[in-house]
């Protein structure tokens, strides 16, 4: 498994006269759980297509990374998985569809298929509901059955963009002790999110706020530095200032 990482410098993209990230710079540095963290609009979703490829910036450059030695792009792409905050499943296929889906895609070998979906499905608790078709599963199996397809080809770079938004509180609970113990495989993880009790479950840190990086690193540290008691203070104290 890849030891990856991804620093962006001065990184810009604007849609038209709307700018949506202003030269912000990131370091998700590798085997760490990331969240990059900010109310709508603030530039998540923004990032996570850039850093999958799927656009280009305006301005400012990516830079990966594998064992601490810049890689091209094209090295990292067969080892990155992203799930995106819209739903992107087929309704009318069950788990089971979805999952032998993306077994061709991914053009898996039928032995490590079998290992790994069956594994999958354990961790997830969806094997009893293989049958069932995405359309009638709950948010928070949804979600799950996402992150499934998203891992099945092993990644070692996985971006999830707001996995939890719109999910109970349960399954949000059930949602980030499975990205636990992907962490501790010490694979890169990238999780967005707008809640931010979410926050202090990561190892890393990065506020965005209309596209401008706020502040970075470990949870504690990052309170400490800011002066503040929790996540919203540092938000409501930028935003007074505006």
């Amino acid at each position: 498994m890849g030891n990856f990482s991804i620093r962006t410098e001065e990184l810009k993209k604007s849609f038209g006269r709307t700018q949506a990230l202003a030269e912000v710079s990131f370091d998700f540095s590798a085997g760490l759980l990331h969240g990059l963290i900010g109310s709508d609009g603030a530039g998540k979703t923004t990032t996570m297509r850039l850093l999958a490829g799927l656009l280009k910036p305006s301005a400012g450059n990516i830079h990966y990374f594998s064992g601490g030695k810049p890689a091209a792009f094209s090295e990292l792409r067969p080892s990155l998985a992203y799930m995106p905050q819209q739903a992107s499943l087929y309704p009318d296929l069950s788990i089971y569809e979805h999952l032998e889906f993306f077994r061709e895609l991914y053009r898996l070998d039928p032995a490590v298929y079998a290992s790994r979906s069956a594994e999958l499905l354990e961790i997830t608790r969806l094997a009893k509901f293989r049958d069932r078709r995405a359309g009638q599963l709950s948010g928070g199996m949804y979600k799950k059955l996402g992150l499934m397809c998203a891992l099945l080809q092993s990644p070692s770079v996985l971006l999830l963009d707001e996995p939890t938004n719109g999910v109970d509180p349960i399954s949000r609970r059930e949602f980030w002790e499975l990205l636990y113990s992907l962490a501790a495989d010490k694979i890169l993880i990238i999780v967005s999110t707008a809640y931010m009790d979410e926050a202090e479950r990561c190892s890393r840190v990065h506020l965005l706020d209309s596209g401008r990086l706020l502040a970075s690193g470990e949870p504690r540290a990052v309170l400490r530095e800011t002066g503040a008691a929790n996540f919203e203070e540092i938000f409501m104290k930028k935003g007074a200032h505006k």
